[in-house]
């Protein structure tokens, strides 16, 4: 670990036990498929084996008159739902379409689109009354490619589709219907001039496949539609706060209404904001008057649920003789699925992040196509950009004979210059990660081996703020009870305690930390984009200093002295000496215990909504074998390094870090969506998805770099985006150390690989 003017700290920067730990591993915990209730209904989904169809009929009457079904529910049964834009933290979403993607309108529009609902008294009947519903389709052209779709000769999805340019200087789009829902423009400098200026010029273009984010619980959702209007929701997902907004939306009931209970969830990656089966559970739990519990199965998480973005990504960059960047232009074309939203936003500004380029323009374009809605995948938008940039680069280096670190090193931002739309960068890490990279044992050592290769990559991830809220009572044993509102995916309720005890100079232990729903605390913004540590850790920092305040008051009441004369130190309030000379103290527990004679116990609150999040960068190093016969990909080393401002609970970053850089290697290597000529997917189970698993991998290595985040009170930047992205640079370029062959797609299965070497006839 290497640390930048980090503090001492008494709690922050150890190992505690995971506090939800014991729960977890006996089994006690529970997930949204655990939940049990007094009546509870069953629910199941049709979906269209079709990529593209118009529903020319639709029959639910022999499922409705099947014993044991209660309900059945079609897109019908939506209030109809103005266009608008709804804030999901990462992402937004477009409450009329989110409807039209819960249950087909029209149209369907991929493979696996939901239909019908159903809710019986078990999960059989309800599957029977799924084959009783009767639906005639005129199949319909479909288009699954991101440049195809954006041909105006492509199939249209959606005839009151315009493109809505958001772009400085680029003339409007023509007034016609059109896949391409937006372009938008990030430019700095003068691109043209900077080209000009340029000695070498190189310019290259690469795809990526749709990736899912794999977890490995499935989605579910239940709910229980009161009588008196008030509707209950039980799901494991990353945002309780978004899923109660996103209800809100399509079922037209005021959030005050909703409460979202949030149950233990089995990993998300940014997959689990959107909602698929709560508001079909609240719809059918009004219409049987009964609590309905669904999930998904493997094959409808595939088909139906949100991967990231496949894309077509084109860089060019120019540069004198001694390495210097003089321009770079990026043109970023990602699949938003069937409905508008996918994350090239973020790819456009992450493109170039690590780099001081004076002149550059990143083009992106939002393009819908007939396949699952994209949803946020671990740094949505940026692995895909970052990976043309750092493929790029690796190729520069070699045609100007530099080091491919020290070319970045020679064009690295640092604090002061402008990132891609023309801001001044705060205090960062870039710079120091690419010397760790450079200097790093692992990058230094020599390669043994036939077909072996090394590749470094950068990667770059500017980390979300939101809002976050939280309460904490002062219990009379002297402990503290810690309600939040974030979903623990990777920890919070550690990160969040060891911040708070942090504050109160107590132990982690001394913290009993709680997630609670959507009534029982204040907002908070999803448990995605690096934020929850970062944000949480400021609210942390509220109650604490609430706490210590008021402790302080309590204390020099029964002192009897003026409350400004009373001090909080490491634990304990301090006042002035008494009549004997002797010094007034009291720790946290003896100060708690006295606390209901002194005014009653003490609860406080807190909501935080900082904007001064840390952006952060990480390096990657990889050796690789090929094995020439059979296009097989052996990872033999591995490291990460990754700036990561203050590790507040080293293991669970490390821990992020070395998942990320994982489902990375998965991109680059093996995970793709096969589709047929029909539009239907064909690879819709683990088995067929190809992730990887432990005996495909070394140990991932890593190394923290700590350059504290001056806009937190322990230094915090979000940790666990930025991993995913360079990955599939990294092994790009090691695959064309080992083997000589530049590759611009991804994944590099064997199948590509052999495709390469093999003869050709």
């Amino acid at each position: 670990m290497v640390a930048t003017d980090k503090p001492a700290y008494k709690v922050v920067g150890t190992r505690p036990v995971r506090p939800d730990g014991t729960d977890k591993v006996t089994g006690r915990a529970e997930y949204g498929a655990d939940l049990r209730l007094d009546g509870m209904l069953y629910g199941a989904v049709l979906r269209s084996p079709h990529a593209h169809a118009r529903i020319t009929r639709l029959d639910t009457s022999k499922a409705e008159a099947l014993p044991g079904v209660l309900a059945v529910a079609t897109n019908a049964d939506f209030p109809r739902v103005a266009s608008g834009n709804l804030n999901l933290g990462e992402g937004t979403a477009n409450p009329m379409w989110l409807v039209d993607n819960l249950l087909a309108g029209e149209k369907v529009l991929y493979h696996g689109h939901a239909v019908a609902a159903v809710a019986a008294i078990d999960q059989h009947v309800a599957e029977d009354a799924l084959a009783l519903i009767e639906v005639e389709y005129e199949v319909l052209p479909f288009v699954i490619d991101v440049r195809e779709a954006m041909l105006e000769t492509a199939p249209i999805l959606h005839d009151d589709l315009r493109t809505a340019v958001r772009a400085a200087g680029v003339a409007p789009a023509p007034d016609r219907p059109t896949n391409v829902a937006t372009h938008l423009r990030l430019e700095k400098g003068d691109l043209d001039a900077g080209f000009a200026e340029a000695d070498v010029v190189i310019e290259r273009e690469f795809e990526t496949s749709m990736f899912h984010q794999g977890y490995i619980e499935p989605q579910n959702g239940s709910a229980f539609w009161n009588q008196d209007g008030n509707l209950t929701v039980w799901t494991s997902v990353q945002g309780s706060f978004a899923t109660r907004d996103q209800l809100s939306a399509v079922l037209q009931i005021p959030v005050s209404r909703i409460k979202v209970v949030p149950m233990e969830i089995g990993g998300g990656f940014g997959g689990k904001i959107n909602v698929y089966l709560e508001p079909l559970a609240a719809i059918l739990s009004r219409k049987s008057k009964r609590p309905v519990k669904m999930w998904m199965t493997r094959e409808a998480v595939f088909q139906a649920t949100g991967p990231t973005s496949a894309t077509y990504c084109r860089v060019k960059i120019g540069a004198k003789r001694d390495g210097t960047f003089t321009a770079a232009h990026a043109y970023l074309a990602y699949e938003a699925g069937a409905y508008p939203g996918s994350p090239v936003g973020a790819g456009a500004q992450c493109a170039f992040a690590p780099y001081n380029i004076a002149n550059q323009v990143v083009d992106g374009f939002d393009v819908v196509v007939n396949g699952p809605k994209t949803s946020a995948y671990r740094a949505p938008g940026a692995p895909a950009s970052e990976y043309a940039v750092e493929a790029t680069i690796n190729e520069l280096a070699e045609m100007l004979q530099i080091d491919a670190m020290d070319l970045r090193l020679k064009n690295a931002s640092r604090e002061g210059t402008a990132n891609a739309v023309g801001a001044p960068w705060p205090t960062i890490g870039a710079e120091a990660v690419m010397n760790a990279v450079k200097n790093h044992p692992h990058y230094t050592s020599e390669l043994h081996g036939d077909d072996v290769g090394r590749g470094v990559a950068l990667g770059f991830w500017f980390n979300g703020g939101m809002e976050s809220s939280g309460t904490a009572t002062v219990t009379a044993d002297g402990r503290v009870s810690l309600n939040m509102g974030t979903v623990d995916i990777g920890g919070s309720r550690a990160s969040h305690a060891m911040q708070l005890a942090e504050v109160l100079g107590l132990e982690m232990d001394d913290i009993n930390a709680h997630i609670v729903d959507t009534d029982s605390t204040g907002y908070n913004g999803v448990t995605g984009g690096s934020r929850v540590t970062f944000q949480g850790g400021w609210v942390m920092h509220d109650l604490g200093m609430a706490i210590r305040q008021q402790l302080q008051e309590r204390a020099a009441g029964l002192w009897d002295v003026a409350a400004d004369a009373v001090t909080y130190d490491d634990g304990s309030v301090v006042g002035p000496d008494d009549a004997d000379g002797q010094p007034r103290r009291m720790s946290f527990k003896e100060i708690a215990s006295k606390l209901s004679n002194s005014g009653g116990m003490i609860t406080v609150s807190a909501t935080s909504k900082r904007n001064t999040q840390g952006p952060a960068f990480a390096g990657h190093i990889v050796d690789l074998q090929v094995d020439r016969d059979t296009g097989k990909v052996t990872i033999l080393r591995y490291t990460a390094i990754q700036d990561v401002g203050t590790a507040i609970h080293p293991s669970y970053v490390e821990g992020q870090i070395q998942g990320g850089a994982v489902q990375g290697i998965g991109m680059a290597l093996n995970e793709e969506y096969v589709y047929d000529d029909q539009g239907r997917l064909r690879n819709s189970t683990f088995l067929d998805y190809r992730m990887p698993v432990a005996n495909d991998l070394p140990m991932i290595d890593v190394q923290l770099i700590e350059v504290p985040n001056p806009g937190h009170p322990f230094g915090v930047r979000g940790v666990g985006e930025v991993p995913i992205v360079p990955p599939q640079a990294a092994i790009r370029n090691a695959l064309y150390d080992a083997l000589g062959v530049n590759f611009y797609q991804t994944p590099v299965s064997p199948r590509v690989i052999l495709d390469e070497l093999l003869p050709k006839d």
